[in-house]
Formats: structure tokens, sequence, C-alpha cells
């Protein structure tokens, strides 16, 4: 799986646990560490653990694929997953504002997402 395929799967992953304000970064022009960077928020220590639990599950389960690293904790409320080309920073609203890595790697493209289709009733 090439590595935009592996961010947007992350993303899909982390919206199946309800995170909030996922974003995608693409960072291969500005860094030479990783391809993007997908931060995503959650709630609480339970939905955080939901959060990085769905993606690391889906992703050995479906592809066959484990992170290389994990860092941070729950009760830090920042967690790390190294896909190597996809680093995915988990972390609670109040933690990401703080460390605020959209501004920090401003000069990265945000990678949009289409919208999904919604069944008309």
């Amino acid at each position: 799986m090439d590595s935009r395929k592996l961010a947007l799967r992350c993303r899909e992953l982390a919206d199946n646990k309800k995170a909030e304000d996922i974003v995608i970064l693409d960072v291969r022009e500005v860094s030479s560490v990783t391809d993007y960077f997908v931060i995503a928020s959650g709630t609480s220590e339970p939905h955080l653990r939901a959060i990085v639990d769905e993606i690391i599950d889906k992703l050995r389960e479906d592809h066959n694929l484990r992170p290389k690293a994990i860092d941070g904790t729950l009760q830090a409320a920042w967690i790390v997953l190294d896909y190597f080309d996809v680093i995915v920073h988990i972390m609670r609203a109040d933690v990401r504002e703080r460390y605020d890595l959209e501004t920090l790697w401003g000069d990265a493209p945000r990678v949009k997402v289409r919208a999904r289709k919604t069944a008309r009733v």
C-alpha cells in the first residue's frame, strides 16, 4: 500500500471510532522523516484507546501492517503510531491545541478527502 493510501486508511479507521478534527498533512516536501502525518483528536482515555486500537487492529488484520513504533501514553493523552511513511498522532483536544502540530508543520499542505456519499431516503 502506498503512503497516501495508508494515510487515507488511517483517517478512515480513526473516523470509524468518531475521532474528531481529523487532518492529513502531506509533509513529503518539508520532512525527510515521513510522507504524511495523520492527526486526530479523542475526548477521553477510553476514546483515545478505541481509536488507537481500531487503527492498529484493522491495519494488522486487513493489510498485515504493524507500527514500527508506538510512543506516548493514554495518561499523557498523546499516542504516536509510526508506520514509517505515515505517522499517526492521536491526542486529546487540549494537548493538540497546546502542541499545535498543524501550525508547526504549516508549510505542509492538507490532503483533501472526498466526502462520503450518503444514502438518500
